[in-house]
């Protein structure tokens, strides 16, 4: 159903920021509100500006072992716990060093491109380069530790410094809930450490739960979907006059109307 608001006076129009969000969701039942911001708006134009994804070298692959001496040396160099490294590239990549997210993270680390250039790595290409890809990962995930501690830096590492602060220290995501859940508790039992025991929660600094691992957006009831906004349609008709539309002048009680309402149209065949 394509999206269409129809103005049927000028005095409407200051009233279009604040009413597009009540739109989206009083057509998209299901769709939470402290989802939507991070909810996807697809259209074709988008699509078409999608960058590629990075490309991975062809040539052989360094096997498990030596990728894994890789990691325990780098780890060491910057004072970062082996055993959390280990856990967070197994979560990542399963130790693959060509990995291509579809979000365009590369390599052992899946580091963002965008990341890598924070810590001077510019050439997409270089991520594709084991040494380089964990040396950018691990500092990545020890200024993290530094600010937020274990729980919260593995929260970070997957889903963003900005996701952490939005959720108030404990990102709520089902795909960084399954996600911290596995680094977390592969990290704890290589400490010998029971992942839900008191002692796990004051070592990472947030509780583990079973449903962590099971998290998803239908069972949390927290349902995020990709809006298409070429599928929605809509009619705003006032029901007051053009005078009591103005927000100064319109009266509130029990004998007041709204001065909105939203008609959903019938879909086009």
């Amino acid at each position: 159903m394509p999206c269409i608001i129809i103005f049927e006076s000028d005095e409407m129009r200051w009233f279009v920021a604040s009413l597009a969000l009540f739109v989206i969701i009083s057509l998209s039942p299901g769709l939470a509100c402290a989802d939507l911001a991070e909810a996807k708006v697809v259209t074709e134009s988008d699509a078409a500006q999608r960058p590629s994804l990075p490309t991975p070298p062809s040539g052989p692959v360094p096997s498990r072992k030596s990728l894994k001496a890789l990691v325990e040396r780098t780890a060491k160099q910057y004072g970062v716990e082996i055993d959390l490294v280990d856990a967070l590239v197994v979560a990542e990549s399963g130790y693959d060093p060509r990995a291509v997210s579809p979000v365009g993270a590369v390599g052992l680390m899946q580091v963002m491109p965008e990341t890598a250039a924070d810590y001077g790595v510019h050439s997409v290409d270089a991520l594709f380069d084991p040494q380089t890809n964990v040396r950018t990962g691990v500092r990545h995930l020890k200024r993290l530790l530094g600010q937020f501690g274990i729980g919260k830096a593995v929260m970070a590492y997957n889903a963003g410094e900005g996701a952490l602060s939005r959720h108030n220290g404990f990102v709520t995501y089902p795909e960084t809930q399954r996600y911290t859940h596995r680094v977390l508790s592969s990290y704890l039992r290589k400490k010998g450490v029971a992942p839900y025991s008191l002692e796990a929660r004051e070592l990472v600094g947030i509780r583990l739960t079973p449903a962590m691992a099971n998290a998803s957006a239908r069972a949390s009831g927290r349902v995020v979907r990709q809006i298409d906004p070429s599928r929605l349609r809509l009619r705003i008709r006032p029901t007051l006059s053009k005078r009591a539309l103005d927000p100064g002048l319109h009266s509130s009680g029990p004998d007041s109307k709204p001065m909105f309402e939203l008609q959903r149209l019938k879909p086009r065949n």
